[in-house]
């Protein structure tokens, strides 16, 4: 897939091309904008054809163009009138619903339908394709939620705003688990009123919507309203009696102009408590012979629990009319996050505690301090006879870490509680053009649709130091603070071209081509492409099929993180790829993933108001980017005492140790059903099906394999394979009568495999059956209240034999990343109001 060219030959193409392209007569009308149908908020299923015209809610030039757009009784429900022409513009920043590409839509009121406090919870209980344990790992992994799409890695889906890129986090998740190693997008931080519809794009299709879409990409669409608004508060809990969360969420739009311009505010505000599922201590508590071994509370671990958090996030978008051609357009996000995660207890009798600081042993946390914001400012115009999209985008996420009631057992009594264990920083500067055109030929029956674009990013990734008292000696106990190794500032250049066309051979038969080159300062260039088509028999039955590539580079993060973690007797370190430790350890060029992406689908309206889609899928990923297992034993002690890590007896550094394959297909249908007196009920249902396989082994390093160690064991395998469940099937049913509103859900979860620890025997966590159900009512016009439950019938996951957790003092009595949680039912009540 490397190529010798750069793109700015793929750029000048794409203009050449451009240039062609204009000397055609454009299409009828095309001084106006072009655009793609955009989606109702009430609907979330796939229009399986498309023969009528839609309309778009995108940025608009002028009262006399724009779509209308009609409020309804709640910011959730609106109707759109209007026309499109074929294929996608770039005014607008909602994808086409029917096309060569599988796309399903998550309305806004089917997000607060979960009941669920943040936007990545509520997406995963609406959608089978995505899969997003509470808790994803232990340590600093248990910060961010994080998604796998169709059971790839959480690296391996594109997040969109608005059509345009959004930033990474700077949270690299080293602790095993589904994370294992990714530094995602989090899109928690995205206030859940802000949000008109998401688009769950499940194509490989990195040619089309950008670098890093391997298993697909996820476009969330904020609001763009004119007038109205809605205050909404929410409290939980858990069946157990812990885990209270109150969340507060509010919009407001307003018309800025009388030529449609508008601006959307939205704001959320969630406190959580924290749960408690560990079992009891086994292990010693206090020094041998201290008598109050004997009848000491047990009851002191906190480790598997979902962390104590506050979270306040912020959003803007806006759209205002320069001119009649001309559009200023600005999103921006702003949140703050403070959160605990509860590590490993530490009793009287363990090493590492200090009995004059902490008489009856202590309970650490790791305490994440984050301030996140984007912005995404640019100008929409038609000239020349194109539609254009110049923009300039910044995101920053900036993360602080302490350990907060431990110690440093090297400091002895003069040793502090609490740590400040430096930051991690990321942020990415991106500056783009975009242009698009639909034209007619006399030698094709609709328009064409051309689309292309360039764009620079910079990216860049920080450590700092943290406090010396941090990492001297032992450090804390715990969590160490970043050592003066880890801290880092790097960066890199990113070129990126594109161009897409989608045409029609006959009436019935479209076709989409897309191809995309992308330069980066530190790897190779790389192109990617993709082939789609779709033929409509008839207006209800449609098959469409798909053929693409795509590529993902390893994070800075996953190139440069580095991290000691030291114990009693040993030390741990996750070494850079690009460290002279790693490099002496075997570790080569760290590369990125190349992958083929197959797929197979129908759409299709076998009757009036029952809509189905179908697809069979197959991705091949080669060099996965993972972790090392961990490399342990003299040989690698010396070897790591010789590049200057004194005391490091064990390390893992990222690299591409496999080549992977997954076989799967999912179902999306619903149905609604209008009674005269009953009202009106909603069907739905999904399902979706990933088998991940390892398709072959990268060869390991010499200087590991004359030691007897290999780079990619049995637990890591498990971890990438089996730490998802291959199977999710949703059935849900909505019935709207009068003022009453009844939802039930039905979800199943497939098996999962669980790894506590790299020596403890693979446990498989049984399938579940988990039932969801609200009721609400309108007490007036614009007033409702809401009462409901998550896991109604309180299912709780597989327990964890005992012989597997009393190694780990019986701490997990369940998979901490199960992917519907550990912590049972949770009871909620909601209250709104619309103006």
């Amino acid at each position: 897939m490397s190529k010798r060219f750069g793109p700015k030959a793929f750029l000048m193409g794409g203009a050449a091309l451009s240039t062609l392209v204009s000397l055609c007569p454009p299409v009828s009308g095309s001084s106006a904008l072009a655009k793609t149908p955009t989606h109702s908020a009430t609907k979330s299923h796939r229009h399986p054809v498309a023969p009528a015209p839609k309309v778009t809610t995108g940025h608009t030039l002028s009262a006399a163009r724009r779509t209308s757009i009609i409020s309804r009784s709640g910011p959730e429900e609106m109707r759109v009138t209007g026309t499109t022409p074929t294929g996608q513009s770039v005014m607008n920043p909602s994808t086409p619903v029917h096309g060569t590409a599988q796309v399903t839509v998550v309305s806004g009121s089917q997000l607060l339908a979960t009941g669920q406090t943040n936007v990545m919870q509520a997406l995963a209980q609406a959608s089978a394709s995505i899969t997003s344990p509470p808790q994803s790992g232990v340590g600093n992994s248990g910060f961010i939620q994080t998604m796998q799409l169709r059971g790839q890695s959480a690296d391996d889906t594109l997040i969109l705003v608005n059509g345009h890129r959004r930033h990474i986090g700077a949270n690299f998740n080293a602790n095993a688990g589904p994370n294992w190693g990714t530094e995602p997008t989090d899109i928690s931080l995205i206030p859940i009123s802000a949000i008109d519809h998401i688009e769950v794009i499940t194509e490989g299709a990195s040619a089309l919507y950008g670098q890093d879409a391997l298993a697909g990409a996820v476009n969330i669409v904020l609001k763009q309203r004119t007038h109205g608004g809605s205050i909404n508060f929410q409290n939980s809990g858990f069946y157990a009696g812990d885990g209270q969360a109150l969340n507060g969420y509010a919009d407001w739009a307003t018309a800025l102009g009388k030529n449609g311009g508008y601006l959307d505010l939205a704001a959320q505000v969630t406190h959580q408590l924290p749960t408690n599922r560990s079992g009891l201590f086994v292990g010693q508590l206090y020094p041998a012979g201290d008598s109050r071994e004997e009848t000491a509370n047990r009851d002191v671990q906190r480790g598997l629990g979902i962390p104590k958090s506050t979270l306040e996030t912020l959003s803007e978008n806006m759209s205002v009319p320069l001119g009649e051609n001309l559009d200023l357009y600005s999103t921006s996000t702003f949140s703050h996050r403070k959160a605990h995660v509860a590590e490993t207890y530490r009793s009287a009798g363990n090493s590492l505690t200090n009995i004059d600081l902490w008489p009856n042993g202590d309970q650490p946390y790791i305490g994440m301090d984050q301030y996140d914001f984007e912005t995404d400012n640019g100008i929409k115009a038609r000239k020349f006879g194109f539609a254009w999209d110049a923009y300039v985008n910044y995101g920053r996420d900036d993360q602080a870490y302490s350990t907060l009631d431990s110690n440093n057992i090297s400091l002895g009594d003069a040793s502090p509680r609490d740590f400040y264990d430096g930051k991690t920083i990321t942020s990415e500067l991106s500056t783009g053009l975009r242009g698009s055109r639909s034209f007619h030929t006399s030698w094709l029956p609709k328009p064409i649709s051309l689309r292309f674009g360039g764009e620079y990013r910079r990216d860049t990734f920080q450590m700092t130091g943290g406090d010396e008292d941090s990492w001297i000696g032992l450090g804390a106990t715990d969590h160490a603070g970043n050592v003066p190794l880890a801290v880092t500032n790097r960066g890199r250049d990113i070129y990126d071209g594109n161009v897409n066309l989608d045409f029609y051979v006959t009436k019935k038969w479209e076709w989409s081509l897309g191809g995309r080159a992308t330069s980066y300062s530190h790897l190779a260039t790389v192109t990617t492409g993709s082939i789609g088509t779709r033929y409509n028999f008839n207006k209800h039955w449609a098959i469409r099929a798909s053929i693409n590539t795509g590529y993902r580079p390893p994070t800075l993060g996953q190139t440069y993180y580095f991290y000691n973690a030291p114990f009693a007797t040993y030390a741990v370190d996750q070494l850079p790829n690009s460290s002279a430790a790693a490099k002496a350890l075997g570790a080569g060029h760290i590369k990125g993933e190349y992958s083929r992406n197959y797929s197979i689908g129908i759409d299709a309206t076998p009757l009036k108001d029952w809509n189905v889609t179908a697809n069979l899928y197959y991705i091949a990923i080669n060099d996965r980017l993972a972790s090392t297992t961990t490399l342990g034993g003299t040989g690698v002690a010396d070897i790591l005492a010789a590049s200057g890590l004194n005391n490091v007896t064990y390390a893992s550094y990222y690299t591409n140790p496999v080549n992977t394959q997954t076989y799967g297909g999912d179902v999306d249908t619903n149905y609604t059903l209008h009674t005269k007196r009953a009202g009106t009920f909603r069907f739905d249902f999904t399902f979706n099906y990933s088998d991940n396989e390892i398709r072959s082994r990268n060869k390991t390093p010499s200087v590991l394999a004359n030691m007897g160690l290999s780079t990619f064991n049995t637990y890591a395998e498990e971890m990438l394979l089996h730490s998802a469940p291959k199977n999710r099937e949703n059935l849900t049913v909505n019935w709207n009568y009068g003022k009453w509103n009844v939802m039930v859900q039905e979800q199943r979860y497939g098996s999962i495999i669980f790894l506590a620890s790299p020596t403890a025997a693979p446990m498989e966590q049984r399938p579940a059956f988990l039932t969801n159900m609200s009721v609400s009512y309108k007490i007036l016009p614009k007033w409702s209240v809401t009462v409901g439950a998550n896991n109604l019938g309180n299912k709780y996951p597989t327990r964890v034999p005992k012989a597997t957790a009393a190694p780990l003092f019986n701490e997990y009595k369940y998979a901490y990343y199960s992917p519907y949680g550990f912590n049972g039912g949770m009871y909620y009540i909601q209250t709104g109001l619309t103006f």
